[in-house]
């Protein structure tokens, strides 16, 4: 397999970020969703995990656009329509805006309530904005409102996908698969 994309195949490095990005966006809704039922330690614990995800999922949608970007995307498997694939762009350009709006809007509520943002104790990330306790409110419901619609979309791509392998049997789906699956 090659590590780069194929004019018909995506390659192992696009593989990679991929599942790697559903991996962490799955940790990060379970602990953004169950973190307030534990006790304040263990919650302020999680929080920084949560906050230390967020910026990793940050990093890493970086580093898959830029090699998206260098590495091209394969063609769209044969069958596929022009409407499909109009909406499939859309989809992935607003799963891209998803995927650096919720992060952003997580470190902006953590400004706004004077927490500051730091990656696994290694560094933390800028305060952009100064403490504001109505603000911080603001952002903590854009945040959780920005999650929700990048779960829906994430859920639509995967069942489309799951639809083009199974229905139309077209390989969308087993072209992003890990080699072997």
């Amino acid at each position: 397999m090659s590590m780069r994309n194929t004019a018909t195949d995506w390659g192992s490095v696009s593989k990679t970020f991929h599942w790697l990005v559903v991996v962490l966006l799955v940790i990060q809704g379970i602990l953004g969703l169950t973190m307030g039922d534990f006790a304040r330690d263990t919650r302020m614990e999680l929080t920084t995990l949560h906050k230390s995800i967020g910026v990793t999922i940050l990093m890493v949608v970086i580093l898959r656009l830029l090699w998206t970007l260098y590495s091209r995307r394969p063609a769209f498997a044969p069958g596929v329509t022009p409407l499909e694939r109009n909406l499939a762009i859309t989809v992935e350009v607003l799963l891209y805006v998803l995927m650096f709006a919720v992060p952003i809007a997580g470190w902006l509520m953590s400004d706004y309530g004077g927490r500051p943002v730091s990656w696994f104790g290694v560094f933390n990330l800028p305060q952009l904005v100064a403490e504001n306790h109505d603000l911080h409110e603001v952002w903590e419901h854009r945040h959780e409102q920005l999650f929700w619609v990048l779960v829906l979309l994430a859920t639509g791509h995967a069942g489309m996908a799951i639809y083009h392998q199974v229905v139309q049997r077209d390989d969308t789906l087993s072209r992003m698969m890990p080699k072997g699956w």
